[in-house]
């Protein structure tokens, strides 16, 4: 059972790319559009999640769209981490106690995409074979 499986796990690699773009998308798009709503993000500026909403939205879609998909996974790894260490980690050492759970996962999701690459259901798969 487990073989037959194992032989779609090149698109579910793109399927996971694909959820975990469009979720990293809607926290951009929170934060820049204020949609959807959620209670206590700030609206865009100068500070930190301020400026994080663009750079979610961005690297989001790029990441959704499997576009440059190893160089955005570690910039959107580094981000995580920075964002986690600076917003997070201050508040306490745990993430479920402290709110970055969310982030710290996103973090390790970006760096596995950075290792294995987008999948085959991917832009950057598309410019390979042509």
């Amino acid at each position: 059972m487990f073989n037959r499986v194992s032989a779609y796990q090149p698109q579910l690699l793109s399927v996971l790319r694909i959820v975990a773009g469009l979720l990293f998308v809607c926290h951009g798009t929170a934060k820049v559009l204020g949609f959807p709503v959620v209670p206590g993000v700030p609206a865009p500026g100068l500070s930190v999640p301020g400026l994080s909403g663009p750079l979610e939205l961005i690297l989001g879609t790029l990441f959704l769209l499997g576009l440059f998909t190893r160089p955005v996974a570690f910039l959107a790894a580094g981000f995580c981490a920075v964002g986690y260490w600076m917003i997070h980690a201050p508040q306490g050492p745990f993430p479920i106690l402290n709110g970055g759970e969310t982030i710290a996962l996103y973090c390790f999701v970006f760096l596995y995409f950075f290792a294995a690459g987008p999948g085959p259901w991917s832009v950057d798969a598309t410019m390979k074979r042509a």
